[in-house]
């Protein structure tokens, strides 16, 4: 990986060139007055964009290290502005707070929400993502935009051609499917993908990847995919609530929590 970092003076914003994109990266989120910090950012990031040297061409994306720093729609909009005066798209946003994933998410922009880390700074284990708390976003995934979850992603909205959404845990769309959905990203096979339409693209669940039927489905019900023996199995909700009365009252509670 070849990365080149431009600083302008002692500034708290950086940029990095990665391969074909640029990294933008913002400081932590302040403990007090935000409000003011918000205001010193804009204006830092407006003279480190215009100051640094332009080692891109025009038009390139940027992906936003947003870390834990807590952004709504208004900011994402700006830092898009500023981006574009000096020829920068912004393309996705990497945060660890909820609101800020659903305001990027909101915008348009893909969203990637990075694993946690334990007190050791190992990664948590694998079996751990479901019982994180899930991200719920009420917006339509569009062509070439991604979202990424390190547990369970509840989307209400349709998920177009092109678009898809990557969950360490489950997947459950309140629309239709027409992309890629990949559950279990990190070796569960026990995730599952659950929607109103399935009509996608590509389906994976841990390891296992399955593409779409030839033809649609004859009627509009609810359904589920999961790994069976012979590999990723499509079923109808009912169906699958039938054949699968294992699951216990109380994992269904820890999913969908009030």
């Amino acid at each position: 990986m070849n990365q080149n970092a431009h600083t302008a003076e002692e500034s708290p914003v950086r940029l990095e060139r990665d391969r074909k994109q640029v990294l933008l990266y913002l400081p932590p989120s302040p403990t007090v007055d935000a409000i003011n910090d918000w205001r010193e950012l804009w204006q830092n990031l407006k003279h480190h964009l215009h100051a640094s040297e332009r080692f891109w061409e025009s038009q390139t994306l940027v992906a936003l290290k947003a870390q834990d720093r807590l952004l709504d729609m208004p900011q994402l909009s700006a830092i898009a502005q500023a981006l574009s005066e000096v020829d920068l798209r912004l393309s996705s946003v990497e945060t660890s707070r909820r609101q800020t994933a659903v305001a990027a998410a909101t915008a348009g922009y893909s969203v990637i929400q990075p694993s946690p880390l334990s007190p050791l700074n190992q990664p948590v284990a694998a079996h751990q993502f479901k019982h994180r708390e899930p991200l719920y976003l009420k917006t339509t995934v569009r062509s070439g935009m991604e979202i990424r979850h390190d547990g369970t992603a509840l989307l209400c909205g349709d998920v177009n051609p092109g678009g898809s959404v990557i969950a360490h845990g489950d997947i459950i769309i309140w629309g239709r499917l027409r992309g890629i959905a990949h559950a279990g990203v990190k070796g569960d096979r026990g995730a599952r993908i659950m929607c109103l339409q399935m009509q996608p693209t590509q389906l994976r669940i841990a390891d296992v990847v399955a593409r779409a039927p030839n033809s649609p489905p004859q009627d509009q019900q609810a359904e589920i995919a999961y790994v069976a023996a012979a590999g990723i199995r499509i079923t109808r909700g009912l169906d699958f609530l039938k054949t699968h009365r294992f699951v216990k009252e109380q994992e269904i509670w820890e999913a969908f929590p009030i």
